[in-house]
């Protein structure tokens, strides 16, 4: 099994374990890592992680099967599957981040870095682009001095430059990462899945969308709950209706 999943804390961790090609996917990992991500949200995680086994991330596209138009066009819809999941998730890269790699960790709400990480987008050496959802994405992420970089000379950029270019959120490990993704399970997760649904509204349907999410929260149980928990100096419980 290239993913294995476990749970701790509401939290649900996604491990792609394809160490002898480092974790890069093929079409059969690609499904299963969306399977796996629908599971973990119909199964009541709060929050998801996503890593790499054995010191990396995700080397890219396993270029040892053909990769395609078909194959882009499927992975483009697993990573906005991924990027509308209505609760929270954290890359945490280590080693290599490329390719396939930078999509997944784009395609996350939040990213945690060990010092080691390396990032890149070498298609320029390929011959091949990759789709303007990640284009923008990268762009806004990383910044478009850094994504043009990457696009059009295939350099590899570091965890300094993912730090300090505001890519990466946290500098640490797996633990450090699931400690994130614990704490954001606390929190209101109709707040969460509101919010994420308003980040780079490109037309009206996706405004109206936000906007009846802005109007669910106002007049949610967690609201009221979340109000009273400040009131009474307590934690509160968050139930997402």
């Amino acid at each position: 099994m290239p993913i294995t999943t476990t749970t701790s804390e509401s939290v649900a961790t996604l491990t792609i374990d394809r160490q002898e090609r480092r974790n890069a996917l093929n079409h059969d990992a690609l499904d299963e890592l969306d399977a796996a991500v629908a599971a973990a949200v119909t199964g009541g995680a709060r929050a998801l992680v996503l890593t790499g086994a054995g010191g990396h991330f995700c080397a890219g596209a396993d270029l040892t099967e053909l990769e395609d138009v078909a194959f882009t066009r499927h992975l483009g819809a697993v990573l906005k599957r991924l990027a509308e999941v209505p609760i929270v998730s954290v890359a945490a890269i280590a080693g290599s981040c490329m390719g396939l790699g930078m999509q997944l960790a784009l395609a996350c709400d939040v990213r945690v870095v060990t010092d080691d990480a390396k990032f890149a987008v070498p298609i320029a050496k390929l011959g091949l682009m990759v789709d303007h959802w990640t284009l923008d994405r990268l762009t806004r992420f990383w910044g478009e001095g850094a994504a043009r970089q990457m696009t059009l000379t295939a350099a590899v950029l570091t965890a300094e430059d993912a730090w300090r270019l505001g890519f990466a959120q946290v500098r640490g490990d797996l633990a450090a990462a699931q400690s994130l993704a614990a704490a954001a399970a606390t929190l209101a997760p109709l707040t969460q899945s509101g919010t994420k649904s308003g980040f780079g509204i490109t037309d009206p349907l996706q405004l109206s969308r936000y906007e009846a999410a802005f109007a669910t929260a106002w007049a949610s149980d967690d609201l009221r709950e979340g109000r009273t928990a400040f009131t009474e100096r307590r934690a509160p419980h968050f139930e997402g209706h």
